[in-house]
């Protein structure tokens, strides 16, 4: 929003150096443009109800007639925080990376308000509980029955998780839409261990295609079609190249990488046509890309390496995922890579180099739920404070049906409209602070 400041001289000012006539105006020019920061602020919200009672039955009846007043809407927020407040603690820890312990410190410095990290942590982990895990269950359900699905992983450090040391490294799992789908859905999913069974029990009745690193725990999924990344093919590549032979085609990981970066040119100039179809797609991959493949695992097989240096880590890198590399070409809906999964996964990686590890396993889960209500939100192009905001206001029960849920998406069009109509409100605000 642009608020224009027009300067002008003082009324005695505006006189004629030459005749001392009144000088009138006759237009304006540009000068200056200021980006001006006005600070968030705290407002304490008190509500009371208004009673009533029978005045002549308090003096003649036994028991006096009185008739309590009820709040408009039932308070769900778990404490004194307003889904405001809520929305605000968690979009600065997970799309900020602002760790508890600092915002504990601003609530202080900034504003004056005591509240300890633990409030603020209670608060995260129970709405996320209660207004975004139905959410993200019919999240899940919607990627299940889907034809494309993408997955990746990384660690997490959970503090105390049941029979295990606090150094033991657990995961965080991150399943998503196809790259292509026109509804995005980025989940994460909390795990003890990296085991494939995790990938499976949660991808259970799932029978599309699956686009996934080298990570062998994927292999447990058998109802789908694995497809799997060239962009770790290239980085083998690239790493097997002796340092300053970049250029020197006589070196085996630069022919192979040659392969690899003609393959990757083709899919950036088929995706850059406009309005193209899966069909269309499906069809230039299997008449312009199938040659270049077959050139590449021509060379893959005349290729030997010193065993143990870096072409050879490079070599059955690629042979072990030899099975699943040409999956793409039976549908334009696949994707070439992984790296939208990985773009996901970054937002988390990110957020733990600053607050490091969960306390809890519930600490663990409501952040898995943040994340995917954060990153969904970010997807599918909607403010994600308002649509946090907008979740807990909406808080979706346990029995909501797969048709209330559906109007909460960030993708309904009524969603949509109420989420720009919050975010003119609070530009508004801004304005008339």
């Amino acid at each position: 929003m642009v608020s224009a400041i027009c300067k002008c001289f003082s009324p005695d000012k505006r006189i004629c150096g030459k005749c001392g006539t009144e000088l009138e105006r006759i237009g304006e020019e540009f000068v200056r443009r200021e980006i001006e920061i006005i600070r968030p602020g705290v407002k304490i919200l008190e509500y009371y109800s208004i009673n009533y009672g029978c005045p002549k039955c308090k003096k003649e009846a036994e028991i006096p007639y009185i008739v309590k007043g009820r709040d408009s809407k039932y308070h769900i927020m778990h404490g004194m925080a307003s889904a405001s407040t809520v929305a605000w603690v968690m979009y600065q820890k997970y799309v900020n990376s602002l760790p508890l312990y600092r915002q504990e410190q601003d609530f202080r410095r900034l504003y004056g308000i005591d509240i300890s990290r633990g409030d603020i942590a209670n608060w995260i982990i129970k709405n996320a509980m209660q207004s975004f895990a139905p959410m993200c269950d019919y999240f899940r359900r919607r990627i299940v029955l889907g034809m494309f699905a993408m997955a990746d992983e990384t660690p997490v450090q959970v503090l105390k998780e049941p029979g295990r040391r606090a150094q033991a490294k657990s995961y965080m799992w991150v399943f998503r839409t196809g790259e292509f789908d026109k509804e995005q859905i980025v989940l994460f999913h909390y795990s003890p261990t990296r085991a494939g069974d995790t990938a499976k029990e949660f991808l259970e009745g799932f029978h599309g295609y699956l686009m996934t690193d080298g990570y062998s725990g994927y292999n447990k999924l058998k109802d789908c079609t694995r497809t799997s990344c060239w962009a770790h093919i290239r980085r083998y590549l690239i790493d097997a190249i002796p340092k300053g032979k970049e250029y020197d085609h006589a070196q085996p990981a630069v022919q192979g990488l040659a392969y690899v970066n003609k393959l990757f040119d083709m899919e950036r100039f088929i995706h850059a046509k406009k309005n193209v179809t899966f069909d269309e797609i499906k069809k230039y991959r299997n008449e312009k890309e199938v040659p270049v493949l077959d050139g590449f695992f021509a060379w893959l097989d005349a290729q030997t390496a010193i065993k143990g240096s870096r072409m050879d880590k490079a070599l059955i890198y690629i042979r072990n995922r030899k099975p699943y590399l040409t999956n793409y070409l039976k549908d334009g809906g696949c994707s070439f890579h992984n790296n939208t999964s990985e773009r996901s996964c970054k937002a988390f990686v990110t957020g733990r180099k600053n607050w490091l590890f969960s306390d809890t396993q519930k600490g663990a889960y409501a952040s898995s739920l943040v994340y995917s209500i954060v990153e969904t939100a970010k997807a599918s192009g909607v403010d994600i404070y308002n649509y946090l905001k907008f979740l807990l206001l909406n808080s979706p029960g346990p029995k909501a049906t797969a048709e209330e849920l559906e109007k909460l998406c960030p993708w309904d069009p009524k969603c949509r409209a109420e989420l720009e109509e919050m975010q003119r409100k609070d530009q508004e605000s801004i304005l008339n602070a």
